[in-house]
């Protein structure tokens, strides 16, 4: 049977493909989530109380289901990405990158010398100890960087940040990119939209993947995403998963509830 090509590889080859993001420092719904069949998983370091300790706990789990584990780091901040390189995620997500040095920082973050500027140590990645020569000779071609665009300076340098080597692709950041053009959650703005379209056809012209967080669990929603060029999706996240499921359910109880009336 023919291995899977890595993400790297999809990305490369402009396949289209489908992650989702973990706010929930649950290993259970993580192996939840790769069983599913989703294409990658992003542990997010930004906006949860997810801590380190959990994050590695979360790469561990995805890493041994077979799935992909990514990390968003909180910040653009290399020692965040050497932890979390070092404890097995298989790339990074990184936001607010407004510049072709702000991309080449968090490459370098990956990246061993003489590539890049990571620092080396032994950790879960390397087999903690023995693994590390195996390790080194192949992650500097391995690892995923993804960059985050949120700001409409960002856009306007859109072109630059995707020329950086390393860079394997991008995702759009719509809701900081509206706070960043003073009207905060108006997606539908058209100033707003402009922006998100221009950083589009930058992703498109430079043969890089186009990404976009559907955050609302609608499948209906990602297809339309895939049908304007974006290749690199990311659908919904753990805990709206499991809300909207708990609150769909409940509503349709609750209204067989009320029709059967007091007993």
């Amino acid at each position: 049977m023919q291995a899977k090509p890595s993400l790297k590889q999809q990305l490369k080859s402009g396949d289209v493909t489908v992650g989702s993001w973990m706010g929930l420092a649950s290993a259970a719904i993580a192996e939840i989530m790769v069983d599913a069949g989703f294409d990658w998983l992003v542990v997010d370091l930004e906006h949860s109380t997810t801590g380190l300790k959990e994050a590695e706990d979360l790469i561990r789990t995805v890493d041994l289901k077979g799935g992909v584990p990514l990390v968003r780091v909180a910040s653009n901040d290399p020692v965040q990405i050497k932890h979390v390189m070092d404890a097995g995620a298989h790339g990074v997500v990184v936001p607010m990158v407004g510049t072709a040095e702000d991309a080449k920082r968090a490459v370098d973050a990956v990246r061993y010398p003489p590539a890049g500027k990571r620092g080396v140590g032994l950790a879960r990645a390397h087999r903690y100890g023995p693994g590390f020569e195996e390790y080194a000779a192949r992650i500097n071609d391995e690892a995923v960087v993804i960059v985050q665009i949120e700001h409409v300076d960002a856009v306007r340098n859109a072109e630059a940040i995707l020329a950086v080597d390393g860079v394997d692709g991008s995702m759009i950041g719509p809701y900081d990119l509206s706070a960043s053009l003073g009207m905060p959650g108006n997606l539908d703005a058209p100033e707003v939209v402009a922006e998100v379209d221009r950083y589009l056809a930058a992703s498109l012209a430079a043969g890089k993947p186009a990404g976009y967080h559907v955050v609302h669990p609608d499948h209906r929603l990602v297809a339309e995403r895939i049908a304007q060029g974006y290749t690199f999706l990311a659908f919904g996240t753990d805990f709206l998963f499991l809300g909207n499921a708990c609150r769909e359910q409940m509503a349709s109880l609750n209204a067989a509830r009320a029709k059967a009336g007091p007993r």
